[in-house]
């Protein structure tokens, strides 16, 4: 966060110095045909410091999203501590989870599958919330209630590999843990792709609200991957949502 301060800070004593050598001078002289005539520069400046303008402006867009994905590390390390300890407790698979914060931006990563062993993160992608209640593109609303078409919080256990009409035409049964979601099951919550979801980041723009009736809804390449972790798994994998 510092550096992206230190950047804007560069950028606007380069906004000054672009100000002060455009009107420094407003007029030269030039040499046309027979005749000395004046030329007016300063449009000429003004076309040139836009583009200048526009540049630094695409750097700093670059450089917030930078700064944005690095501030979620400590959050998501947090729940990834009580993640472990509930998947040893609870007898789940100990080598990764897939943990869903629901309070980052929709256009930006948000679900990431954590390597325990490594402690790192493996995979990462973009996730719908459910466009029940008054749930925008901004922020989601929650709920248990059958028929309510919103994203329910807490713990998951996923289940048995099914047939899905949407995405990669694969879908893995979620079965919710807590007051919060234990209706999912019943509700037909399940983890599956859906193909118009985005494979990379549309930040600072949000996911269009309808993707999700109340799924974690990913794109397909994501959906191939989690796939292949999870067909052969032995144990119960813990899917976490939370805000």
């Amino acid at each position: 966060m510092q550096h992206f301060f230190y950047f804007y800070y560069v950028e606007l004593r380069l906004f000054e110095l672009l100000l002060r050598w455009i009107f420094q001078d407003q007029f030269i002289t030039e040499q046309y045909c027979s005749g000395n005539i004046k030329v007016n520069s300063l449009m000429r400046k003004i076309l040139l410091f836009i583009f200048i303008s526009c540049i630094i402006l695409i750097i700093g867009f670059f450089s917030l999203r930078s700064c944005h994905a690095q501030a979620d590390l400590p959050r998501l390390q947090s729940k990834v501590d009580s993640a472990f300890i509930y998947c040893k407790k609870q007898g789940f698979d100990t080598t990764f989870c897939i943990l869903i914060d629901m309070k980052i931006h929709s256009g930006k990563n948000r679900l990431f599958v954590w390597d325990f062993a490594k402690k790192e993160i493996m995979h990462s992608g973009l996730c719908c919330h459910g466009f029940g209640g008054k749930s925008t593109g901004e922020k989601p609303e929650f709920s248990n209630v059958v028929g309510s078409n919103c994203t329910s919080l807490g713990k998951y256990k996923i289940g048995i590999r099914s047939y899905s009409k949407w995405g990669i035409n694969i879908h893995y049964k979620l079965h919710g843990l807590e007051s919060t979601n234990n209706n999912a099951f019943k509700r037909i919550v399940v983890l599956h792709s859906y193909t118009p979801v985005p494979s990379t980041e549309t930040y600072p723009f949000h996911l269009p609200v309808g993707f999700s009736a109340g799924c974690p809804v990913i794109n397909n390449e994501l959906m191939k991957t989690l796939d292949g972790l999870l067909r052969d798994k032995k144990k119960p994998v813990l899917l976490w949502i939370y805000y």
